[in-house]
């Protein structure tokens, strides 16, 4: 038996997000099939987040417990033929016992995708959004997001099961990339639909309805009727996760 670590992305357009969940498709259960077909006994994998409907996910891990006959680059060829097309499996390594995909992340990175023009062939992965933003006032105040550790509440989902609220963001950047505005965040770890609210209420800075002062006491006052609206799924993409190099064998 052995702990295995898969490198997995996907498009978000088809599934009910990461999750297994009663009467919806999600990625998990896509996974988990193909795995328990192969190895012919019930696999259930464990991913290092989850991402909601419609969000997509260009670097993703998840671990399972595998006992195979077959070589990993045979086992990665097989789920890669069984799977649909939109999840693809990118490498599979094995890694100690103890591993935990979700527990050892060490960080995760996100990016939200908006077109201010018109695109026939990013309808579902970006957000067209066609208004004038004060982009250079938009980064101004997504530096507020990067304090060291402080309590996100007011973008958080309400009624999370949570410990706590708390998170360290060490990036939070616009860049803007010809018609293709960018915005990049990584952290220790993302609230539910924190990145989301984030890019809302700065969408909001950027059409001048509300100030970067505004966007302090809004931080400030772990209320999420205080933050704005959430951006739409289509434009988030999970991009990254980092972990330890010693989990690896």
């Amino acid at each position: 038996m052995m702990r295995l670590f898969f490198e997995v992305s996907y498009k978000g357009t088809n599934y009910h997000g990461w999750q297994i969940q009663q009467n919806a498709a999600t990625v998990q259960e896509k996974i988990n099939n193909v795995l328990s077909t192969i190895c012919q006994e019930k696999i259930n994998i464990m991913g290092s987040g989850r991402t909601d409907a419609g969000v997509h996910c260009e670097q993703q891990f998840f671990h399972a417990d595998i006992d195979t006959h077959l070589s990993l680059n045979d086992l990665l060829y097989k789920m890669n033929t069984m799977l649909p097309f939109d999840i693809a499996i990118h490498s599979i390594r094995e890694v100690n016992k103890e591993a935990h995909a979700r527990f050892d992340a060490l960080s995760r990175s996100y990016e939200y995708r908006i077109n201010t023009k018109k695109n026939a062939f990013t309808q579902n992965t970006s957000y067209y959004f066609n208004k004038i933003l004060d982009v250079r006032t938009m980064n101004q105040a997504a530096t507020l997001l990067i304090n060291g550790e402080q309590d996100f509440e007011c973008f958080s989902r309400v009624k999370t099961e949570v410990n706590h609220f708390r998170c360290s963001i060490t990036q939070a950047i616009w860049e803007e990339k010809g018609e293709i505005l960018i915005f990049k965040i990584s952290a220790n770890r993302f609230l539910r639909g924190m990145v989301r609210a984030i890019v809302g209420t700065l969408l909001d800075i950027g059409l001048k309805k509300i100030t970067v002062v505004d966007f302090e006491k809004i931080i400030a006052s772990k209320n999420r009727t205080e933050a704005g609206r959430a951006a739409p799924p289509e434009g988030l993409f999970l991009t990254g996760v980092s972990y330890p190099k010693e989990l690896f064998i």
